[in-house]
């Protein structure tokens, strides 16, 4: 059964104008909807613990980004009261280094654009799922989403500029080779979609922005290892889930990331305009089966309004 309410669905609460979270609270408490008893089960959906650090004279929040290998935009988030070029000496900065893991396969490369992050799937017990920054497509360049692999590994990739490019920069030369003003870096992994690249950069303060005209780049220490440990025909998922939900030691966690509009906000003025998440409640309500009295819809609210990007527990009791 689907969880999916349309306006066109004969509910008589929808016709008194019952709020679209609260009737599928009420579903839920009712009995009326219930979720697989497989999304129940506790499970582990997080890796990752946040960390904090205390600020000195000469931090920034790129300098810091790039130390704890984490993205400039999701710093702003996490840490919307502190000033991410001058963070006063002594201040407490919140380091994002815990994340639920994007609804998808969980094989190959999966990338999450509202996280701005990639997860690789190793396939090794020992240390199953490796996370990177990234740098994405801007505005009218957005990185495509659906599924492709890799196609071909170069180190010390020569870059033959793309028409889109050359049209804002008709000066550059036709190809520029290896070295640092190669704006792929030393790594490129391409993609079965024609002129899409994962790569590193020559702007590692790139990183964690909407920057690139499609391509996915990471810092140079980040595509190295990556490059060394995945093979031609690696699967790669690329999506775009802002909000998330996952488990984790049998509590139930709440991830919410600023929209791609909000992102450039961030990234820009350090300031963002609030949104609404769509069907908040239907996301929770497939993951908590029996448990939704538990939920503080208070919490939840916080947590979406703030988008900070961090797990967020939203389970009482």
């Amino acid at each position: 059964m689907s969880l999916f309410l349309k306006p066109s669905d004969d509910v008589p609460a929808l016709k008194q104008g019952l709020s679209r979270r609260r009737l599928l609270q009420a579903l839920l408490v009712g009995g009326l909807l219930a979720p697989s008893p497989a999304r129940a089960q506790v499970r582990d959906d997080i890796i990752g613990t946040l960390r904090r650090h205390t600020a000195v004279d000469t931090d920034t929040f790129v300098d810091l980004a790039r130390r704890f290998d984490l993205g400039y935009t999701e710093m702003v988030a996490a840490n919307p009261d502190i000033d991410p070029w001058l963070p006063e000496a002594g201040s407490i900065v919140l380091l994002p280094t815990a994340h639920i893991l994007p609804h998808a396969r969980r094989q190959g490369i999966v990338v999450n654009l509202a996280q701005q992050r990639l997860f690789y799937f190793t396939g090794n017990d020992a240390s199953p799922v490796i996370t990177y920054p990234v740098g994405i497509g801007r505005q009218a360049h957005e990185t495509l989403l659906g599924r492709t692999h890799v196609v071909l590994k170069r180190q010390a990739p020569t870059w033959i500029p793309p028409d889109s490019i050359r049209e804002e920069k008709p000066w550059l030369p036709r190809a520029i080779g290896p070295g640092p003003d190669n704006p792929l870096g030393d790594y490129a992994l391409s993609l079965g979609w024609a002129g899409y690249v994962i790569h590193g950069t020559n702007r590692p303060y790139s990183i964690g922005r909407r920057v690139s005209h499609g391509c996915i780049r990471l810092y140079p220490e980040d595509i190295e290892n990556l490059f060394k440990a995945v093979d031609v025909g690696t699967s790669v998922e690329v999506v775009n889930q802002p909000v998330l939900v996952g488990w984790s030691e049998g509590r139930l966690y709440l991830e919410a990331h600023p929209t791609q509009e909000q992102a450039d906000e961030l990234a820009l003025g350090g300031k963002m305009t609030p949104e609404k998440a769509d069907d908040i409640a239907v996301l929770l309500a497939d993951a908590v089966a029996g448990q939704a009295s538990r939920i503080d819809w208070n919490k939840v609210d916080e947590t979406i309004r703030q988008r900070r990007g961090v797990p967020v527990p939203v389970l009482r009791g």
